[in-house]
């Protein structure tokens, strides 16, 4: 795997709006036109529930700023529903005039900070996007008890590929409850009822890693290709490569980018997003304080 070259630090917010306080997490890009891109991201408010917003980026200037959302376009849910204490866009699939917008619905909890679930947004190019259900799509289950969030989804005429997040259990670890999850993988024929075997697709590479999350998943010279985050010690973008989308091999001395020596990433690096683009590979990608300090942008080397 060739190396990843890094562009620099595109988006932080900086108390934009009541809304988006702080963070720039879990970055997905929407191609506009020629090299103009919509970059979604979630970010936070004061009291830390998510919404997503987006910038506009020219990917040839991709530090000049085109376009800033001014309101959020997934907001919080009601009061009680999965989504209630945050919408934090996940993945962005489009199928026959469609865009599908997955998301990470989040919950507050009492014995355990959180509890997570996946919802669905809709709408066609250049509308808004609407959530179709009030409740996830995708949530725990008798064999599934915990929770499941960020995922990645392929649309395809003869099945939906989903790669997604799920927690495997909680454990007390210095007095406070502490999770453990990898990457499972479900198909569905219409991108919303989803069939789930329990199929792991990156388990843990040993006892010190926690924490799998933020598949990206891309088909190309007939392979299967997936980066994502794993975690021990601190966040890291792993890779790893499948035949068929479904039995994975980690290689993640492959990945091809770690942390900078200084700056906005020099301490950790996780929630890729891998696109192609007019014959390149490009990946946004979080550093430092799981989108604290914003979101980048790096291209793979062609030599």
């Amino acid at each position: 795997m060739k190396a990843w070259k890094k562009r620099g630090l595109v988006f932080c917010p900086n108390q934009n709006f009541g809304w988006m306080q702080t963070h720039a997490a879990v970055p997905i890009a929407e191609r506009i036109e020629g090299d103009l891109y919509r970059i979604y991201f979630s970010t936070r408010d004061a009291t830390n529930r998510s919404r997503t917003g987006y910038v506009v980026i020219d990917l040839q200037k991709p530090q000049a700023i085109l376009e800033l959302s001014e309101n959020p376009v997934l907001d919080i849910g009601a009061l009680g529903t999965f989504d209630d204490s945050g919408a934090m866009a996940t993945w962005l699939a489009e199928w026959n005039g469609q865009r599908y917008l997955y998301y990470i619905g989040w919950n507050l909890g009492v014995t355990v900070p959180f509890r997570n679930s996946i919802g669905l947004a809709m709408g066609a190019p250049t509308r808004n996007f609407e959530k179709i259900y009030e409740g996830p799509i995708v949530d725990r289950t008798m064999r599934e008890p915990h929770f499941c969030a960020s995922c990645c989804v392929i649309p395809g005429a003869d099945v939906w590929r989903m790669w997604y997040l799920s927690c495997t259990g909680w454990e007390v670890r210095d007095g406070r409850p502490s999770h453990h999850y990898h990457i499972k993988y479900a198909e569905s024929d219409d991108g919303v009822d989803w069939r789930r075997t329990g199929q792991v697709a990156i388990d843990f590479g040993d006892s010190q890693e926690y924490a799998i999350s933020r598949p990206s998943v891309l088909y190309a010279g007939g392979l299967w290709r997936m980066w994502y985050s794993h975690r021990g010690a601190a966040y890291r973008i792993g890779y790893a490569e499948s035949e068929n989308g479904i039995d994975w091999s980690r290689r993640d001395a492959l990945a091809g980018i770690s942390v900078s020596e200084t700056g906005w990433d020099s301490e950790m690096i996780e929630y890729p997003h891998v696109f192609q683009h007019d014959g390149q590979t490009f990946m946004l990608y979080n550093g430092n304080g799981y989108g604290a300090t914003g979101v980048g942008l790096a291209v793979l080397e062609s030599k």
